[in-house]
């Protein structure tokens, strides 16, 4: 999540130049055969203009699916944060007068599942940006937490070695944490531990984190459309190919009869440029939303939720020696 005001002039600059050379080299190229006499090259601007409207009508449907898919994973984590403020003031008060150490394991175990949720969230996936050298760059800017530690490292501050062990053997660790949670209240319930309404409260939490885990591992594990993504990027490169031969004529007639006639032609290079940059780059702009949980400046920032939650549960057992909060690195925090 950028944390600024707003992504700098240079810093799209810098993000999209790859995309600006090679939109300037289309531009320069129908330009300067136009300039040697292979004027056969100039088409007609209407039928471009038509197809310029089709790209932005499925350009924007496309940004707008973007930030659906961002804003809804950014409202599943605030439902995790309610939700587990929620469940640390119930379970501390419905088991901490019989049974105090059974509250901080299963405090412990929460701070795991966040952790391992987080960890699979930052799994890569085929469809994902990352791994393209535009991403990839940008990336040095800021932290990746799950990139810099290993999921054995982080769970280790918080479940015994036995229950470690048990986790780290299975292919879904936040569901089965959820289950080991789920089984220490049956126990806690069993033994007396927990009355009846205080059993069907923390269940009911149980229940909405599993909903919240599942609608994330939702939007992580089904890609925005393939058939939608594919047809924008192909109707888009059609238009940025076919926008500078659309306007060779026009501007090599716009100076006729006056002293710049036979220079207004080179003004097809910029005026190319700019149209086509634009495009390409509100495309781009949606393709760096579109995966909320990849590692991208414009994801949900996860790991700054659950570092978060951890302190507030920790904070309702008194406990002084809190971790620190995570800040932004060059206003990207994760």
């Amino acid at each position: 999540m950028h944390s600024g005001k707003r992504f700098g002039a240079r810093e799209f600059a810098v993000w999209t130049r790859r995309s600006i050379l090679s939109l300037t080299a289309l531009a320069c190229i129908p330009t300067i055969l136009y300039f040697f006499g292979y004027t056969f090259l100039s088409f007609p601007w209407q039928p471009i203009a038509i197809m310029g409207t089709a790209v932005a009508f499925i350009v924007g449907f496309k940004n707008n699916a973007s930030y659906s898919r961002l804003w809804e994973a950014r409202q599943i984590y605030g439902a995790i944060i309610n939700d587990s403020r929620s469940f640390g003031y119930i379970l501390r008060d419905a088991l901490s007068a019989k049974n105090p150490d059974a509250v901080k394991v299963m405090f412990l175990r929460h701070y795991a599942w966040l952790t391992a949720l987080r960890f699979q969230l930052r799994e890569p996936r085929a469809w994902e940006n990352m791994q393209t050298a535009q991403f990839g760059e940008y990336a040095k800017k800021y932290d990746i937490p799950e990139r810099l530690s290993t999921l054995d490292e982080e769970l280790k501050r918080y479940l015994s070695e036995t229950e470690l062990h048990y986790v780290l053997g299975k292919k879904n660790r936040a569901t089965q944490l959820m289950a080991a949670q789920s089984k220490a209240l049956s126990r806690a319930y069993a033994e007396g531990e927990i009355n009846d309404f205080q059993w069907t409260q923390i269940n009911q939490q149980l229940i909405r984190f599993t909903d919240d885990q599942g609608k994330a591992e939702r939007i992580k594990n089904f890609p925005y459309p393939r058939n939608f993504s594919s047809i924008t990027t192909y109707l888009l490169l059609l238009f940025i190919v076919f926008v500078p031969f659309g306007l060779l004529k026009e501007f090599d007639q716009l100076g006729d009869g006056t002293f710049v006639e036979g220079f207004t032609l080179w003004f097809n290079i910029p005026f190319s440029l700019l149209v086509t940059w634009c495009f390409h780059t509100l495309d781009s702009v949606g393709e760096a939303s579109v995966n909320p949980f990849e590692g991208s400046p414009n994801d949900v920032p996860i790991t700054q939720i659950s570092r978060t939650i951890e302190i507030d549960m920790r904070d309702m057992l008194d406990e002084s020696n809190l971790p620190p909060a995570i800040v932004p690195k060059n206003n990207i925090v994760l």
